[in-house]
C-alpha cells in the first residue's frame, strides 16, 4: 500500500514538473510586460537608455526586456520576434530603418501587441500606435540658428552634413535647419561648399521630400563618424581658398561633429569654424568646454524614457496614453508626445547639464 501510494506521488511531482516546464517554454521562459528594441549599443545614448528604461519601469509589476539591434534591421526583426515570443503586451522600439522597421512592428500588431516608436518614426505601416519624440523640426532649426547668430559677415562659407537617408529623423533635423538658414542662402550671407543639389535648390524655402533626398544623398554621414571623417576630408581637399577661411558647419550629431570639427581644426586655411551637434554627449560637452565644438542640442533622454516607459504603463493598466500631436508617417497619423529641445553651448553648459543633474561635474576638465 505504502509503495502505490510513494509510486502514485512521485507521478503526480512528476506531471506538475512537466506542467511548468511546458508553461516556461511556451512563453519563451517567462513573460515580459515591455519588450525594447534599441538600434545599437556602439553609441553612448542608447547605452544610457538602457538603464533608463530599467530604472522607469523599477517599482511597478511590471517587466521589461531590452534587445539591440546592431545596425542591422534583420537583427531587429529578429529581436522582435523574440520578445512576442516571450509573451510581450507592449513593444518600444527605435528603428535601425524606419521602413525596413515596418513588417518587424506589423508582426507585433498581428499578435494583438501595442507599439511605441521610441525617438524615431516608423513609416509606411499602420501597425504604429504612438510615437515618443523629440520636435525634430526644431532640433535642426536650433543648429540653423546657432549659425545665423554666430555669423562673421557675408560671404561665409557653409558645410552641410545630415544623418542616414533611412532615418527619417534625418529628414526632420536637415528641413527644419534649412527652413531657417535658407533666407541667408538665397541672400548670399553663406555661401554653399559641399553639395550642387544644396545649391541648385538655394532659392527653395520649403523642400519637397524628393528634393530633400537629394541634398541628403550627397552629404549623409549615415551616423556614422568615420564616415563623417572621410567626407570633411575629401570637402576640404576640393575647396578652393575662398571656401575656407571662417567656415560655418551643419553638422547633425555630436559623434558627425567631434570627427568634422578635428577635420576642420587641423585645416591651416580655416581660421575659424562654427560646428553645430546634437545629444549632448559626454564627448561632446568637453570639446564645448574646450572650445572644440560650438554647440549641441541638449535632448533630455531622462524625460523622453519617462514618456515612453508612461505610455507603456498606461497601456498596461487599461488606460488611454496622454499624446500632444501626431505625425503622418506616410500611412497614418501616428499619435505622439514631444519633449522640447535646449541649445546648450559654453555660456550655459553647466547650468544645463550639472546643475540639472544630466553628469556631474567631475566627468568634466576645464568647467567653469
Amino acid at each position: 500500500m505504502k509503495k502505490s501510494f510513494k509510486s502514485i506521488s512521485l507521478l503526480l511531482v512528476m506531471m506538475m514538473f512537466a506542467a511548468v516546464m511546458a508553461a516556461c517554454s511556451s512563453n519563451g521562459g517567462g513573460e515580459v510586460s515591455v519588450g525594447i528594441v534599441l538600434p545599437t549599443k556602439d553609441e553612448p545614448r542608447w547605452v544610457q537608455d538602457e538603464q533608463r528604461f530599467k530604472d522607469a519601469l523599477s517599482g511597478t509589476k511590471y517587466t521589461t526586456e531590452i534587445l539591440f539591434s546592431q545596425g542591422s534591421s534583420a537583427k531587429e526583426k529578429e529581436n522582435v520576434e523574440t520578445l512576442i515570443n516571450k509573451g510581450i503586451d507592449v513593444l518600444i522600439i527605435c528603428p535601425h530603418d524606419g521602413p525596413a522597421a515596418a513588417s518587424a512592428v506589423e508582426a507585433a500588431k498581428k499578435e494583438g501587441i501595442k507599439v511605441i516608436a521610441y525617438d524615431r518614426l516608423i513609416t509606411d505601416t499602420d501597425a504604429v500606435d504612438y510615437y515618443v519624440t523629440f520636435d525634430s523640426e526644431a532640433v535642426g532649426a536650433a543648429q540653423g540658428q546657432y549659425l545665423i547668430d554666430n555669423a562673421k559677415g557675408a560671404g561665409q562659407p557653409l558645410y552641410l552634413y545630415a544623418g542616414a537617408a533611412s532615418d527619417n529623423n534625418a529628414f526632420l533635423f536637415f528641413s527644419g535647419a534649412w527652413k531657417v538658414l535658407q533666407p541667408k542662402i538665397a541672400d548670399g550671407t553663406f555661401v554653399i561648399a559641399n553639395s550642387s543639389e544644396a545649391i541648385a535648390l538655394k532659392d527653395k524655402a520649403e523642400l519637397s521630400r524628393d528634393e530633400l533626398g537629394k541634398i541628403i544623398g550627397q552629404i549623409t554621414t549615415n551616423w556614422d563618424p568615420n564616415e563623417a571623417k572621410n567626407k570633411a576630408q575629401t570637402h576640404l581637399t576640393s575647396a578652393s581658398a575662398d571656401m575656407k577661411g571662417d567656415v560655418l558647419i551643419l553638422a547633425p550629431n555630436d559623434g558627425t561633429a567631434r570627427n568634422i570639427a578635428d577635420v576642420f581644426g587641423s585645416d591651416s586655411a580655416v581660421s575659424s569654424f562654427v560646428v553645430t551637434g546634437q545629444d549632448a554627449e559626454k564627448a561632446s560637452i568637453q570639446y564645448i568646454i574646450d572650445g572644440k565644438q560650438s554647440m549641441t542640442v541638449f535632448k533630455d533622454v531622462r524625460t523622453l524614457v519617462t514618456d515612453a516607459m508612461g505610455m507603456a504603463v498606461a497601456i498596461l493598466d487599461g488606460k488611454t496614453p496622454e499624446t500632444t500631436g501626431s505625425y503622418n508617417n506616410g500611412k497614418v497619423d501616428v499619435a505622439a508626445k514631444q519633449t522640447d529641445v535646449i541649445t546648450v553651448n559654453q555660456g550655459n553648459v553647466k547650468a544645463e547639464l550639472i546643475d540639472s543633474g544630466y553628469y556631474k561635474a567631475e566627468d568634466f576638465t576645464g568647467l567653469k
